[in-house]
Order: C-alpha cells, then structure tokens, then sequence
C-alpha cells in the first residue's frame, strides 16, 4: 500500500516542481518588472533633483534599472555554485526571500525631496539586491521544472519557468493600470509604491508552495554519486568557455522586451501624447498574447526539426519589432495594440523554448551555474542597457529610426548563436538521469576554450 501511495506521489512530482517554478518566477519577476514601470513613469521625478531636464532624469532612472542587471551574473555565480552542490531548492527559497525584502524597502525609500542624494544610493543598493536574487532564480527555477520532467519532455517543463515572466510582467502592468488613474500629484507622492508594498503578500504565498518540493532527481543522483563539483564556476569556464559565451548571446533577442515596456512607455508618454492607462492598456493586450503564445516555443522546437523550429519563430522579427515603433509613432490605439501584439509573438515563442534548451547543453553537476552564468551575462550586456541605449538614441537623434534597427540585430544576433548552439547538442531532451547526460563532452571538442 505504502508502495503504491509512493508511485502516485512520484507521478505527481513533475507537475507540482513545474508549478511551483512557475509560481515563484511569476512573483520574481512581478518584483522586477514593476521597478522597470516605475522607472519608466515615476522614479525620475521621485529619486532625482526637480531642477533636471524630464529626458535627463528619466535617462538616469534607467541607468539604475541597469544596476539590476549588473548584478545578475553575481547572482548566478551565487547560487549557481551552492546551487550545484547543495542543490536547487534551498536557493530558490533564498532567492524569493531576498527579492520580497528588497522590493519592500523599495517601496518604503524615502524620496529625493526628503533624503537628498541618500534616496538614488539606497535606490540602487535594493535595485541590486533584486538583480542577484532575479540572478539566481532564472537557472534554479527551469532545472527543478525541466530535471523532475518526464523523459524526453525536459523542454515542454522548462517552459513553465519561462511562463512565470509574462505572468509577472502581466501582473505587474496591471496593478500599474488600475493605479494609473490616480491623479498625477499623488500617484507621484505616494501610488506608485502600492505594487512594491503587495509584494510582501506574494512572497509569503510563494514561500509556502517552495518549502513543499523535494530536489531534483538529476541533482539528488549528483550528490549520492559524490560527483559535486568543488568550485563549478572555474569547472564551468575551464571545460566550456566556448559554449559559455555563445550560450550568453543566445537569449539577447529576449530583451527587446524592455524596448516594448520600459522604453516604449516612457517614449509614448513623454513624446507622442498617450496617456498613461492608454499605454499600459497597449503593452497589457501585447502581454496576454506573450502569455498565451509562449508556450507554443516550446511545443514546436519539441516536435519538429530544431533548426527548422529556430528559424520559423524568429525571423518575422526582424520586420515585426520596426513595424511596431511605426505604428507606436502613428498615435493610433489599435494600430500600436495589433501591432506590438504582432511583434511580440516571436521572442515570446523563443523564451519559451530557449530554458530548456540552454538547460542541457551543460552536464548536471555544472549546469545552474553553467547556464545561470551565460544567461546573467546576457542579462548584464544587453538586457539593462536596451532602455538605457534607446533613450540615448532618442535624445541624440530625435527618432525612433535606429531604435528600430537595435531590434532587428537582436534577433540576428540570437539567431546565429542559437544555430551554433544546437549543432553542438544535439541530443536535446535526452534523459536527465545521468549525472553527466551527454551532448557536451562533444562540445567543448568542437569548440575547445
């Protein structure tokens, strides 16, 4: 009896990892997509001098969004390293904690106009403090969905990871909307800390499903076998440098989100006369077709030639994204509604397939770190610094033109390192059991570091 109560709990593992890594990167994310939004709206007016030009303050309020990013390959090599030996539970309970604390003291930070200089200092800090926990979620969160999923389904699991990012940013745009018809003055004042002090709630519930799993099979095998790794950074640069910096250029499609979000809504707001709750009502639409389209990522590289898959989602972007600045500059609601919803179909549908595909392409005893680190690097280089370059561009040139073009090299740059990529494993979704489970011995042979 006991046998058969142990195989049903055993069948019902994958499902509750999956949605447990949905649910908590829903709430990670949550955290970190809200900070964009107020940068965008709100914090170049909070944590900055009154007496700066608008594009000037809202410039520098990007650039600690950027901090965020800065400091999310510290997080990877974190908890990617304690990750690969002690395992993956332990630090996405750590990495919840860490994101619910910083985004509270967010919310609480006194402004400029009280603080002086102290209120961006301290702004930062936090902002960094979220990059590292955001940091270490990512990797954690797609290897205990994707090493406790069924045979040969390691990248349909991963998605639900990937799925928990629209989820957040959805949430996040939304709390945003419904505060957006505050009267400016006191969405300014006070409004705009609402979303960081919900926060609070969400990590209490996100806590509770995390403190339930149980570690991965991959990662349990690793430790019984004594094959953890002393020092998996070193490991991880000395046997696939190569792949580490391929693997970094593979997601940076992914960012131009921030051009749809962040930059745009700040841009549309500013410049073209959209209203507040117009604007986010336009990026709400684009993210339940990123929240639905998703997902079908991860169907399509499972079931068909990889490559062919690869190709098939990502080059309408290379005209969708420029389109969607032009219908954006147009001023017309359903022109700019049909069109970012277009645009957004093909990096959703590459995130959702891309975290399990980075997943194996390191062995076991090395992969939270291994694609924690490559992703995180991404994250540094392109992902903080995509609104901070735009709005550069735009207070250069006074056009939207070479913003438009950023977008397309994006998409030939994930292009042409995702190709690399899975000529080299192409073993894809191959069993998890294995403390080594193949395809990268061959490589770090190809491509020695």
């Amino acid at each position: 009896m006991q046998h058969v109560h142990t195989q049903a709990h055993d069948k019902k593992k994958p499902m509750r990892a999956a949605i447990a890594a949905f649910v908590g990167t829903t709430i990670e994310w949550y955290d970190f997509y809200i900070y964009g939004l107020a940068a965008a709206l709100v914090f170049g007016k909070v944590f900055f001098p009154a007496s700066l030009d608008p594009g000037v303050a809202t410039l520098l309020s990007f650039v600690t969004l950027w901090a965020g990013f800065i400091a999310r390959p510290l997080g990877g090599i974190i908890f990617g390293h304690f990750g690969d030996r002690i395992g993956r539970k332990t630090t996405l309970v750590i990495t919840l904690m860490l994101m619910g604390l910083s985004t509270l003291g967010i919310g609480l930070l006194p402004s400029y106009q009280s603080i002086g200089v102290l209120a961006p200092i301290c702004l930062v800090l936090l902002r960094i403090v979220q990059g590292i926990a955001v940091g270490g979620e990512w990797g954690g969160a797609v290897l205990i969905a994707s090493e406790n999923a069924p045979k040969s389904k390691g990248i349909l699991y991963a998605a639900f990871a990937q799925q928990g990012s629209p989820a957040g940013n959805l949430l996040a745009t939304l709390v945003f909307f419904l505060l957006s018809r505050m009267p400016m003055p006191e969405f300014v004042q006070w409004g705009w800390r609402i979303p960081f002090l919900l926060s609070a709630l969400l990590v209490l519930v996100g806590l509770f499903i995390r403190l339930q799993l149980s570690e991965s099979r991959a990662m349990q095998q690793v430790i019984a076998e004594n094959k953890v790794e002393r020092l998996p950074l070193l490991s991880v640069i000395r046997q696939h440098g190569m792949l580490v910096w391929m693997a970094m250029l593979v997601p940076t499609v992914i960012h131009v989100t921030y051009l749809k979000t962040t930059f745009a809504l700040s841009w549309a707001t500013s410049e073209l006369g959209y209203g507040r709750e117009t604007f986010l009502q336009i990026i709400l639409w684009a993210l339940v077709v990123q929240f639905v389209v998703q997902p079908f990522g991860a169907v399509l590289v499972s079931r068909m030639d990889k490559v062919k898959a690869i190709l098939w989602i990502l080059l309408p972007e290379f005209l969708l994204m420029p389109l969607m600045f032009w219908a954006i500059s147009t001023g017309s609601y359903w022109l700019a509604v049909s069109a970012m919803c277009l645009a957004t179909i093909p990096h959703s549908m590459f995130y959702g397939a891309i975290g399990g595909i980075l997943a194996q392409a390191f062995p076991v005893q090395l992969r939270y770190t291994g694609m924690s680190f490559s992703y995180q690097l991404c994250s540094l280089l392109i992902g903080g610094g995509t609104p901070v370059l735009a709005q550069w561009l735009l207070n250069l040139t006074g056009g939207i033109s070479l913003v438009a073009m950023i977008s397309a090299c994006y998409a030939l740059v994930s292009l042409f390192s995702t190709l690399w990529l899975l000529k080299r494993i192409p073993a894809l979704d191959a069993p998890e059991s294995g403390a080594t489970p193949a395809p990268l011995a061959a490589a770090a042979t190809v491509q020695p570091r």
